[in-house]
């Protein structure tokens, strides 16, 4: 009887000692989890993702760029940016920025791909025409041209 009560203790003993080490082990996960939590956000908080998609140099007056910009709330969605640069001291300087369509309103596969600027049109005169047309889909085409007008180093909506 008491050898049955020696079995039980020890069974009793091992039983708490697993528990307890799963616990702890529970425990440790759960912190290791935290651990590795902050990383992940962080990651999450890397520089927004942009690729030039055009780029033009009309004489030594205007540098115009079109750069696509991945949009941080949808990995499918981007934004196009144009950029004005003009001559200053033997170097570019932005001189003005401008967003083309809506903000997030493009696709970004589209955007950064084969056949992705469907017309990017500049002239030499002051003030110089501009004339942008992306793809939206393969499937939907081009879209309609945005007509703008570059003076001074400033955009404007034509």
């Amino acid at each position: 009887m008491s050898s049955d009560r020696t079995r039980l203790r020890r069974g009793t003993a091992v039983g708490l000692t697993v528990l307890m080490a799963a616990a702890l082990g529970a425990a440790g996960a759960g912190a290791s989890t935290a651990g590795t939590a902050a990383p992940q956000k962080h990651q999450t908080q890397q520089a927004q993702q942009a690729q030039q998609i055009a780029s033009s140099v009309i004489g030594s007056d205007y540098k115009i760029t079109l750069t696509a910009l991945r949009s941080t709330q949808d990995a499918y969605a981007a934004s196009v940016r144009l950029q004005v640069y003009t001559q200053a001291g033997g170097t570019w300087k932005e001189s003005d920025r401008v967003t083309v369509g809506e903000t997030d309103g493009w696709f970004w596969y589209p955007l950064t791909g084969k056949g992705a600027v469907c017309a990017f049109s500049t002239a030499g005169t002051e003030p110089a025409p501009l004339t942008v047309s992306l793809l939206l889909t393969p499937s939907l085409g081009c879209s309609e041209p945005a007509h703008y007008v570059v003076e001074d180093g400033r955009v404007s909506v034509e």
